[in-house]
């Protein structure tokens, strides 16, 4: 079995030499909050992590697959644990806002963390990595209620994310995108189409799942100028006063 050995030297090698992190931590932002005895301890935890939690079920969770049984999919034996563990760390909001239960540390502590995970089970790190996307969306592009109400318990990780773009018609030409969304009186959208190939769109790791869905408003223009983004829960909470 393939092992994983997280490449600590290389880090903070570049960190602390090439890039001279030390010197300039407190420029970024959030950076006041990355000292770099606290972006040494972080990298040597995710490191272990990586390397005990994660590597171990590459080869096995590849070889079992996810199953599907009565309209109910399941992850690989020990996704599930090691999931829970990854929650219990805080790793999913290592990057993200306090405002919202993060630790409001800088983004590229985020892509050091997404580097030795993918690199330790890419197959695990997609179930996180497209909550992480569905995340950003949110809180780029969302209202205020809309983030008082996802954003929590997914940088908690109780809540998971996609990101629903593909079509049977289409794979990367989004311009040919046939979802529909409809306004209702209520200021929802009814959304209606196919979407195919969604990377964690089903699981039974989290109790919730956030999908972020392309789709057109009635009269909007061809191609990808007519797309827009709805969030859609798989279980509806109702939405928090703004």
């Amino acid at each position: 079995m393939p092992v994983y050995k997280a490449p600590l030297r290389d880090m903070k090698f570049l960190l602390n030499e090439v890039f001279d992190y030390p010197k300039h931590y407190t420029s970024l932002a959030s950076g006041e909050n990355a000292t770099p005895d606290i972006v040494d301890a972080i990298l040597t935890e995710c490191s272990r992590f990586c390397e005990e939690q994660l590597s171990p079920l590459y080869q096995p969770g590849d070889e079992e697959g996810c199953s599907l049984v009565d309209g109910e999919v399941t992850t690989p034996k020990g996704y599930k644990e090691a999931y829970n563990q990854y929650v219990m760390g805080g790793w999913q909001g290592l990057s993200a806002p306090e405002e919202y239960g993060g630790q409001g540390l800088p983004a590229s502590m985020g892509l050091l963390k997404q580097e030795m995970m993918g690199t330790a089970n890419w197959s695990f790190s997609m179930y996180p990595g497209l909550s992480m996307g569905a995340m950003n969306t949110i809180f780029l592009h969302g209202t205020d209620a809309q983030k008082d109400t996802y954003l929590l318990p997914m940088t908690e990780g109780r809540w998971a994310g996609t990101m629903c773009l593909t079509e049977p018609q289409c794979g990367t030409d989004l311009g040919q995108v046939k979802t529909r969304a409809e306004p209702q009186d209520d200021g929802s959208y009814k959304v209606t189409g196919t979407k195919i190939f969604i990377s964690s769109g089903d699981h039974d790791l989290t109790e919730n799942i956030i999908h972020i869905v392309l789709a057109r408003l009635p009269g909007a223009p061809k191609g990808t100028r007519g797309i827009s983004l709805f969030i859609v829960p798989s279980l509806c909470p109702a939405l928090t006063a703004a």
